[in-house]
């Protein structure tokens, strides 16, 4: 735990100006951003006796080990940056959604020849119209399918659409009246388009017009005695009514609003947001968020606006924002209303409802809002009971001098010993951490050897770790187990090599303008750093996990201690018995059957039993999907398969002569040459053998590989 006061700055050095700060623990990493229109006294009051402060931000100032600030002209400036800074950092103790989930949208592609209704989630697109954000994608399509009838518009895949085209039969939809079929050319794309933009005129409230006309319709069709008309429209003002009825009208004036209601502790706080559109309740959301430090009602709802609104623009940022609460501070609210206009093109108003259906509709809002804390907390308390009992008991059994906040799991997976893999899995706090999980090529050596694949996985890990501290200063070239950074084949869950973590020998990226407390030019573009986002290898487990027993844990030791790495817990879990191994014991530490700590260790070991295997299928089903086509220089997709095609596999193309191979459509003898070449350096493979009956199977498939 660090003193706060080995890491404050010098009277006078903070400037009294506004501006963002970041709060960095001992590995350089961002635990905390933050903001104020004057820095001076904001930062100063981290530094009070510690037992004046919230219990949370007593925790992060001591798990801090440096504090930067960097100075911005305005708040609106400060407010652009915070953002930034959270999104891309991630830190620890700022305010996070605790509710991850991807929220429905009815959206309308109108960027396509022939517009599509459907249900998106995700990141918004250019050119698509969205409706929304909705509880349940079956909500979505309840309307949709009411509001079909009146306006059959595509609804229907790109695949789908395409086949109808070639094959000149819409699908069912398109015979039940419910699609237009403009695949089979019953409409034009005009008129298509048209169906379209009513679609989207009626979602978006303009709906008693329509209605009106629509029988105006019923009626003019009645009076000429066309009944089968009249009916069909009646029954579309009928389906149109319905649909209109999911949402009911709850302000009289159409408006454009999103309600935004906090309900809070001393610890959390849960938000809850209405989106009104057209006088109707369109969708609603909500989300629960930890209290870093005793922050008010006002800001907690400037946080959930950044964070609502942070990467929207145009009409997604309604007109109008009702919120329980503002900051005192009129320039803090005049700077957060300028943000939101900017973000929408146009001006937005930021207030808090005082009178009316709004205030009503406001308390509605609240009481959901109390009914999510409520919630959230009787879920909370049995899973952060369970989760620090099963660290505890880890603790406890292995001899820890404490709980183990980081566990890494190693897991060596191999076919027959072809593509040996390792991964590495993370858990903090007893949760999985997938962004830091890792993977692996054995390089060392070719076939199987378990015990040899996990001392060099955790070798080059802890190579990298150390590589790390060096890089930062917290490792001297003096020092044992130093290494340079350049260790490949370490990759994450996204594929990416480790060795971009840095951009050149060094890692290190020039600081900002502005940064440490002078002051520049606001450019967020800037203020990129390499240090303080989560690094791959950067922090040290508590406890490393590995997937066998004594030899395997044997393996794992040697290479921590070959690096001088003497302060990580090492232990293994073995399938059999399920039993906990230690590097020194000659017996196993056998955990209770009920135990909460044998029950996350195997979650931890069996997760990283998955990714391994993940990643090992998948290089072996790209190896095997390889053929000695590829390396034929200038020879594509579109020849490889007319070539297969031509001779119906590889080993028959093998046999060819080049003239045979010239008389494939679109090869000439230059190509063909290379192709023969290729083939010929290439060895056949192994007939295959049916296992049954013994029998040789002749490969005269179309195969693309040999």
């Amino acid at each position: 735990m660090a003193d706060p006061s080995s890491y404050r700055p010098k009277p006078g050095q903070i400037p009294d100006s506004p501006g963002v700060y970041k709060f960095r623990d001992d590995h350089r990493r961002v635990i905390y951003v933050g903001k104020a229109k004057s820095l001076r006294p904001r930062l100063s009051s981290y530094f009070q006796d510690l037992a004046n402060l919230h219990p949370r931000t007593r925790t992060m100032v001591t798990t801090a080990a440096s504090v930067e600030w960097t100075v911005v002209s305005t708040e609106v400036e400060a407010l652009q940056l915070e953002y930034s800074w959270i999104k891309e950092y991630d830190p620890r103790f700022n305010v996070k959604y605790r509710d991850d989930k991807s929220y429905p949208y009815l959206a309308v592609t109108l960027n396509e020849e022939f517009p599509r209704v459907q249900v998106m989630r995700g990141a918004k697109k250019k050119g698509v119209r969205y409706f929304g954000p909705y509880g349940h994608a079956w909500a979505i399509r309840e309307t949709v399918d009411l509001m079909l009838r009146v306006f059959p518009v595509r609804t229907c895949s790109a695949g789908v659409f395409k086949n109808a085209e070639r094959t000149g039969r819409p699908c069912l939809l398109g015979y039940i009246g419910k699609c237009s079929a403009p695949c089979v050319g019953r409409v034009t794309p005009d008129e298509h388009r048209e169906l379209a933009e009513e679609f989207c005129d009626f979602m978006a409230g303009r709906t008693g017009a329509y209605i009106r006309r629509l029988e105006r319709r019923m009626t003019d069709a009645a009076e000429e005695m066309e009944y089968e008309r009249a009916g069909r429209l009646r029954d579309d003002i009928g389906a149109l009514r319905r649909a209109m009825e999911k949402s009911a009208v709850v302000l009289a004036d159409a408006t454009d609003a999103d309600l935004i209601a906090v309900a809070e502790d001393e610890l959390e706080a849960a938000v809850q947001i209405f989106h009104v559109r057209g006088g109707r309740v369109r969708g609603q959301r909500g989300w629960v968020t930890d209290k870093v430090e005793e922050v008010d009602t006002a800001g907690l709802v400037e946080d959930a606006l950044q964070q609502l609104y942070g990467e929207e623009s145009g009409d997604s940022v309604p007109k109008e924002v009702l919120v329980p609460a503002l900051p005192e501070d009129q320039v803090a609210t005049d700077a957060l209303t300028q943000w939101l206009s900017e973000r929408r093109g146009s001006q937005v108003s930021l207030r808090v409802p005082q009178r009316g259906d709004k205030k009503d509709l406001m308390a509605t809002v609240g009481r959901n809002a109390q009914q999510s804390l409520v919630l959230h907390k009787t879920k909370r308390a049995s899973d952060l009971t369970t989760r620090s009992r099963a660290l505890e008991e880890i603790a406890q059994a292995l001899g820890l001098d404490s709980v183990p906040l980081r566990i890494e799991c190693f897991d060596i997976s191999h076919l027959q010993g072809d593509d040996v893999v390792a991964s590495m899995v993370v858990f903090e706090d007893g949760l999985a951490r997938k962004s830091e999980y890792r993977r692996f090529q054995i390089k060392g050596f070719e076939g199987q050897d378990d015990v040899r694949s996990m001392h060099e996985v955790i070798g080059r890990r802890f190579k990298r770790y150390l590589a790390e501290k060096e890089r930062t200063g917290e490792w001297t070239e003096e020092n044992e187990g130093s290494a340079t950074p350049g260790e490949n084949g370490e990759n994450g869950e996204n594929g990416q090599n480790a060795d971009d973590a840095a951009d050149d020998t060094t890692g290190q990226i020039p600081a900002a303008p502005g940064e440490n407390g002078h002051a520049g030019p606001f450019d967020p573009s800037s203020l990129k750093e390499d240090d303080g986002r989560p690094k791959r290898f950067a922090y040290p487990p508590q406890l490393v996990v590995v997937d066998g027993g004594r030899p395997q844990v044997a393996a794992a030791k040697r290479a921590m201690d070959e690096l001088g790495i003497d302060d990580v817990a090492v232990c293994g879990l073995a399938k059999r018995l399920e039993e906990v191994w230690l590097p020194d014991d000659d017996d196993p530490v056998v955990l209770p059957r009920s135990s909460e700590g044998l029950y996350l260790l195997q979650r931890v070991r069996d997760e990283a039993h998955r990714f391994a295997i993940t990643y090992q299928r998948a290089k072996r089903a790209k190896r095997i999907r390889t053929s000695p086509l590829d390396d034929v220089p200038g020879l594509g997709e579109t020849r490889k398969q007319a070539l297969i095609k031509h001779f119906g596999s590889v080993k028959k193309l093998r046999q060819a002569t080049i003239e045979q191979i010239c008389e494939v459509p679109g090869l000439g003898r230059k190509t063909a040459e290379s192709v023969a070449v290729a083939l010929a350096g290439t060895a056949p493979a192994a007939p295959a053998v049916n296992t049954a009956t013994g029998e040789i199977m002749e490969d005269d498939g179309g195969s693309t590989h040999d």
